[in-house]
């Protein structure tokens, strides 16, 4: 055996902002959109904390006409300029080039604040090909440069200017970023979000990409910003509000609580949360909190008041189910998980927020009977309908796993393996590309079920009548795990659920079909990372004795471009569906786990994902033919 020797000059030492350069993940959670866009909501943080700590009343966010850089300005106290006591450099330079360095350590300059880590301006500047922070502050303007986290020189004193403030602009590295083009309608979001959560902030974006200007200011805070939500969230009425006002609470109690509350007639819980201005979107103890005070002041109010119905347990969840809320809590010292800052874990804060909406909710219920009454008519029939989901659940699951693999769909080709995380089922668009699919696939881990036709569209769909479908009372069956709120996705059959459908218009609205189905009733198994889209080719290009194979027609173009200019002229083939492929082939391109390209259900944003979803899959064509035609200039049509 070769031995090695190894000592101190094996350990590498990353000085000053190396670390983020070589290790962007660690920091933005990764290089790719969210990472990018990372960025600019620390810059924009930093703006928002003189905000909300009284220095600031105006931001304003430029995104370039080159769509990948940006300007971040506001009216605050402007950063120090001066010499840095520790560092012997200026304290703009230190803020720029020093991890860990910034005025929210001490509370002396902030109350609260989004970004206590001290890393957000230093990790913007060392991931950016060109940064550039100018000051208005003691009569002048002051500006310093930095090239991927490097001063280009010392703070130079520039013209007298009146006012005071600051204004960052950045362009992110490309040799960090695989893409450095940046979303004006995420920005746009997330800049009116802020200026709801902070009440009579003036929030101004200036899209140069879209030629178009944004000016936001919401005197009524979290109450415009509620009704903006159950308004998008309204399609056909189907998810209306059970009650005009909401419930609002502005309280401080060792913690800052805005909370503003309304029960809708949706199926699900929809909760946005804040802390310090920054969205939580994987909670954390400030929406237990909120969960826990609330279910306490509910129960509370119908024990007072005898309302509990016969014959059905209230739970949590059915208290819960059409709730709409936004919280937004300010807290001197958030322990955040991760740099990304997504779930706050400060335990304390649970016990504040419970104590402050337990009193609070439950008096206004007393105060407003008639909207009280309503509330709990709604809870009622959650109840209700939950035991009757649960009845037509366990009559799925009975024909299932209680008699074992003789009840699974006859249609299904099962695998060999019962080591669930080896495994993958393939949901199949047709009879025809099944049987390809059964006789290409890796019988010892990989299952097909293939479909009849379209599925039936589930959006406005009870759940007793989508059982009643049989390919989707199938797809249940062999899913394994339940179905509606009596879903297990622990004891889901497969590893991996794989929709793989023709690679055309019919083979799109098919894929569609299904993910509203599983979005809709089974959208745990989304939420664990275990619904996947196969992507099979469109076209097989050969050149010569080579194959290449093309999604789309645009990747088609590409492959000719690079390498149709040989000798050899190209022969093109366009697959009419699945069922022509061979089962070599389909192997190959689609099935085999070394060659194929598989694409992962994510949902980035529940409130858009929920919105599109009723747009395009609901009854209201009016809002389908808004959505079309907003988006008809990026439609291919198939021919």
């Amino acid at each position: 055996m070769t031995t090695t020797t190894y000592s101190a000059k094996d350990i590498t030492v990353l000085e000053g902002l190396e670390p983020v350069r070589k290790r962007p993940g660690m920091y933005i959670g990764g290089v790719g959109s969210s990472g990018l866009h990372h960025l600019v909501w620390e810059i924009v943080d930093n703006s928002v904390d003189e905000a909300m700590n009284g220095h600031a009343s105006l931001i304003e966010v430029t995104l370039h006409a080159d769509g990948t850089s940006i300007t971040v300005s506001d009216n605050g106290r402007g950063m120090p300029v001066d010499v840095h006591p520790k560092t012997k450099k200026s304290a703009l330079e230190t803020i720029f080039c020093v991890l860990h360095a910034g005025g929210k350590f001490d509370h002396g300059s902030y109350k609260t604040s989004g970004g206590l880590h001290g890393v957000g301006a230093s990790v913007v500047n060392a991931l950016s090909k060109d940064l550039v922070a100018t000051i208005k502050k003691d009569g002048h303007t002051w500006e310093q440069r930095f090239k991927q986290g490097k001063p280009q020189g010392p703070v130079k004193k520039l013209e007298p200017a009146r006012g005071t403030g600051s204004t960052v602009y950045f362009h992110p590295d490309p040799t960090i970023f695989p893409k450095t083009e940046f979303d004006p309608n995420l920005i746009r979001e997330r800049l009116e979000v802020a200026s709801y959560i902070h009440r009579g902030l003036k929030v101004t974006f200036n899209d140069e990409v879209n030629k178009q200007k944004y000016n936001y200011h919401h005197e009524e805070g979290l109450t415009a910003f509620l009704k903006k939500i159950v308004g998008d969230r309204t399609a056909s009425g189907a998810n209306k509000a059970v009650h005009e006002l909401p419930f609002t609470l502005t309280k401080e109690n060792g913690v800052k609580i805005d909370l503003a509350v309304q029960w809708t007639e949706a199926t699900d819980e929809f909760i946005k949360s804040y802390v310090n201005g920054i969205p939580t979107a994987s909670g954390g103890t400030h929406e237990n909190g909120l969960r826990a005070g609330l279910g306490k002041a509910v129960r509370n109010f119908i024990d007072t008041h005898n309302l509990a119905p016969k014959g059905v347990t209230l739970t949590a969840e059915d208290i819960r189910e059409g709730l709409t809320a936004v919280l937004s809590i300010f807290v001197p010292e958030p322990q955040f998980q991760g740099q990304t800052k997504d779930r706050l874990n400060n335990p304390e804060v649970l016990s504040m927020v419970d104590s402050a909406v337990r009193p609070a909710l439950e008096h206004w219920l007393n105060q407003s009977r008639t909207v009280a009454e309503s509330i709990i008519a709604r809870i009622v029939m959650a109840a209700r309908a939950r035991e009757a989901s649960r009845a037509a659940s366990a009559a799925v699951t009975r024909r299932s796993a209680t008699t074992g693999r003789n009840a699974l769909p006859g249609k299904l080709s099962d695998c060999n393996s019962r080591k669930v995380s080896d495994t993958e089922l393939f949901i199949v668009e047709g009879d025809s590309a099944g049987g390809s699919a059964k006789q290409g696939r890796d019988r010892e881990r990989q299952a097909i079920l293939p479909l009849r036709g379209k599925v039936l569209n589930t959006e406005q769909a009870s759940l007793a009548k989508v059982l009643e479908n049989k390919e989707l009372a199938d797809l249940v069956i062999a899913f394994g795990c339940g179905i509606g709120k009596e879903m297990d996705v622990t004891r889901l059959r497969y590893g991996k659920i794989i929709l793989l459908a023709d690679a055309d218009s019919d083979g799109n609205h098919i894929t569609t079909l299904l993910l509203t189905f599983i979005f809709r009733h089974m959208r745990p198994l989304i939420e664990a990372g275990r619904v996947f889209l196969a992507q099979p080719p469109l076209f097989r290009i050969d050149i010569g004795k080579v194959s290449h194979w093309a999604l789309d027609e645009a990747q088609r173009a590409q492959i000719l471009e690079k390498h149709g200019q040989g000798r050899s002229k190209p022969e093109i083939t366009r697959f009419k569906g699945l069922g022509e492929m061979m089962p070599a082939v389909l192997w190959e391109t689609t099935l085999n786990p070394k060659t194929r390209r598989l694409l992962r259900v994510e949902i980035a944003d529940m409130l858009q994902t929920d919105k599109i979803i009723q747009e395009l899959m609901g009854k209201d064509a009016g809002a389908r033919f808004t959505f079309i035609m907003d988006r008809a200039d990026q439609a291919d049509v198939d021919l």
